[in-house]
């Protein structure tokens, strides 16, 4: 069996058990096991007298309860496969490396599983002469936890069904995590923008397998570089997709070369892109919606529009925040020792709005949404990201000529409205 011992194994593994559905409901079995040998250990004690039960009635109350924990463990997964086959289907898949990590469902199956086992537990113990007192009682009581947390469980999952909601929630962690890089980045910025040494990389660091990169530990490279005195620039992007031999990190100037198998530890990769150092993948889910709710199958553009109301707070959350494109970051003295690049303000308006603009070319609400979206942006932003802003309103005024053949239609679709269709236009 390998050991992880690298930072990019132990990210794999952080990585698998919060997507992970049975890591924590196995924890809350053994937990179960082990709290119904506590509670048998405590037996003997003058409980009230409410507490106490005949045999048969505590059998018959312990196989009910560990029948009904199997069906609901089987309901439960039930709604799971529901959920899946509804982001699959008109959501986006990409939705679901977000929705297995979510702690409340997590928490619903390691209750069942440890009432389960507590009750299962607790009836090999129940004998004529012998009863678990306290046991029973407690299992009655996680059987009314147990339903609480599914009513809860039902109307979460009930309501994050809905586009809007899944969009709110993918909007606040692409927010998040934006805000969390920009603060990293602030941190490690170097005394001077200290130039690369002269003469190229003196070598380049290449992966041996493939994949999605999917975060870089960034005190790790700068440590690294420290080390050997030299400056790591990384060439690639979290969420780009590379083939096996792709240069990972190319070495300026240092006094010795660093070991490649040490650095290629500091950068994951793995099957598919994560948001944990990309918020760009939250602007992808969101545009994947959008497009699904435009397609010809599920034709909904109000949909998509409540989707580009999320896309548009995110789009002023970016454009709000000094984007240089290139990161020269420091080490603990001030020395530059790592460039990292950066996405700049017209890839995040590009991903938002090129392919929302393609698919929905022919909706009268999509392409007034999006004028009022660009027009905000215009309104709210300082001048120096006008450029691509105008770029973008030339490409949709263009689409729009191109779709609407009649005068009176085409002076409709020219209309910016914050609703789309029936709002307020400016």
């Amino acid at each position: 069996m390998r050991v992880m011992t690298s930072w990019a194994d132990r990210f794999a593994l952080r990585q698998y058990v919060k997507a992970s559905l049975w890591i924590v409901p196995m924890i809350g079995l053994v937990l179960g096991g082990l709290l119904a040998e506590l509670a048998l250990a405590t037996e003997g004690t003058d409980w009230p007298s409410g507490w106490h039960y005949s045999a048969t009635t505590a059998s018959g109350v312990l196989t009910a309860i560990v029948g009904a924990m199997v069906a609901l463990l089987g309901f439960v997964v039930t709604i799971g496969v529901l959920v899946v086959q509804q982001a699959t289907g008109t959501l986006s898949p990409r939705y679901m490396r977000l929705w297995y990590r979510d702690r409340l469902q997590k928490a619903v199956l390691a209750t069942f599983t440890g009432t389960f086992s507590f009750s299962f537990s607790l009836l090999r113990r129940v004998e004529a002469g012998s009863v678990p007192d306290l046991g029973v009682t407690l299992a009655g009581a996680a059987v009314a936890v147990s339903l609480v947390l599914l009513l809860v469980y039902l109307n979460r999952f009930t309501h994050r069904l809905r586009p809007v909601a899944i969009a709110e929630l993918v909007t606040r962690l692409g927010e998040t995590v934006f805000a969390d890089g920009v603060e990293a980045i602030r941190d490690a910025t170097p005394h001077g923008d200290r130039p690369l040494p002269p003469g190229g990389p003196m070598m380049r660091v290449r992966t041996e397998a493939g994949g999605a990169v999917q975060a870089f530990d960034v005190p790790g490279l700068l440590a690294e570089a420290a080390r050997h005195d030299c400056v790591f620039v990384v060439p690639l992007l979290p969420g780009d997709s590379v083939p096996p031999g792709a240069v990972l990190v190319e070495v300026h100037g240092g006094r010795s070369r660093p070991d490649p198998a040490r650095v290629l530890g500091l950068v994951a990769l793995g099957a598919e892109r994560t948001i944990e150092q990309d918020p760009a993948f939250a602007l992808r889910v969101l545009v994947d919606i959008a497009i699904r709710a435009l397609s010809p199958a599920v034709n909904d553009p109000t949909t998509a529009v409540q989707v580009v109301n999320y896309v548009e707070r995110f789009l002023h959350k970016v454009g709000t925040t000094r984007l240089p494109g290139r990161h020269v970051l420091a080490d603990s003295h001030g020395e530059a020792r790592l460039v990292l690049p950066g996405r700049t303000w017209d890839t995040y308006l590009q991903l938002a709005v090129c392919e929302i603009r393609d698919y929905g070319s022919s909706s009268v609400q999509i392409c007034r949404r999006l004028r009022a979206v660009l027009e905000g942006l215009l309104d709210s932003l300082p001048p120096e990201l006008h450029p691509p802003v105008h770029a973008e309103m030339r490409l949709l005024q263009e689409s729009v000529e191109r779709e609407f053949t009649d005068p009176a239609r085409r002076a409709l679709a020219q209309q910016a409205d914050l609703q789309g269709i029936g709002g307020h236009l400016s």
